[in-house]
């Protein structure tokens, strides 16, 4: 069962504090407050009306704890558990408290539950292979954490966290540098601090992949290229450098990442997982 580093249940937290508090306001659920007696309780039913990937269910609990602490968030199934038109959680309470957490605890499940699945769909697609899926930086702001939490539950892996725990030397680096993609590499390693740290390089030409190869960056990124350099760039990886990983970027869809995959790079970057993902349809239906 998929459940948060205490890093991602620490930025959960943060999360969940400030959709609250953007829902809520400081006057609270007027509509609830004015229906519902105080003393009513109830039991609703998390649903998902179309099949995926769940993940963010220890941010729902999170929402529910939050906006009571007395709410009874009952998971029925795990993280990263493949389910179609099932019932995933409940949650029982009192009622005003049921619907002050809903729309909240639905947006989490719903943005990382659509993340999960569409990342299993990448993976699914590069079964076989020798292919992983990653995420990128491509995330929601303050969402980081908690998004490629959900790309690991739909099967794929993180990338670096951000610009401090990785060095990956991008085209507007090398630009910065006239194109020298030896120096930049040494540099890379050299600058104090970066010890034990790979270097990845990114490269859009098979020269400039001959460079980095003969420099022995840890990764390399091949941007954009076709499946014919792609191939061509596995062939020249396994001749002269088989420890180098390459890594493919740019131009990946569902319709091309398996062919992308069949090249026989290590890696695949794919954006798209976290900044185009659609939400999964779940639901909060109440129990009578």
């Amino acid at each position: 069962m998929s459940t948060f580093s205490p890093d991602e249940a620490a930025a959960c937290r943060r999360l969940v504090d400030l959709a609250l508090a953007e829902d809520l306001g400081t006057a609270g659920d007027r509509t609830s407050a004015a229906t519902i007696p105080a003393a009513a309780t109830g039991r609703a039913a998390f649903v998902v009306r179309r099949g995926g990937v769940v993940a963010g269910l220890p941010a729902a609990a999170m929402v529910c704890a939050a906006v009571d602490p007395t709410l009874a968030f009952t998971p029925e199934v795990a993280d990263g558990e493949q389910v179609d038109r099932a019932r995933i959680a409940t949650v029982a309470g009192p009622l005003r408290s049921i619907l002050a957490a809903e729309r909240t605890a639905l947006n989490f499940l719903q943005r990382l539950s659509g993340v999960a699945t569409l990342t299993r769909a990448y993976a699914d697609a590069a079964a076989g292979t020798r292919a992983k899926i990653l995420d990128t930086r491509k995330t929601t702001p303050g969402w980081r954490l908690l998004e490629k939490y959900a790309v690991r539950c739909g099967g794929g892996a993180n990338h670096r966290i951000g610009l401090y725990d990785g060095i990956l030397i991008k085209d507007n680096h090398l630009a910065g540098l006239g194109g020298d993609v030896r120096a930049a590499v040494e540099a890379a390693r050299a600058f104090p601090g970066n010890a034990g740290l790979g270097v990845e390089v990114e490269v859009d030409t098979l020269e400039q992949l001959e460079v980095a190869l003969a420099v022995r960056a840890d990764i390399v990124l091949l941007d954009n290229m076709t499946t014919d350099q792609l191939r061509a760039a596995v062939a020249r990886r396994d001749a002269a450098a088989p420890g180098v990983l390459l890594e493919a970027s740019g131009g990946v869809n569902l319709g091309t990442v398996r062919d992308i995959a069949l090249t026989g790079v290590d890696r695949i970057s794919v954006g798209a997982l976290t900044h185009s993902a659609p939400a999964l349809d779940i639901a909060l239906d109440y129990q009578s």
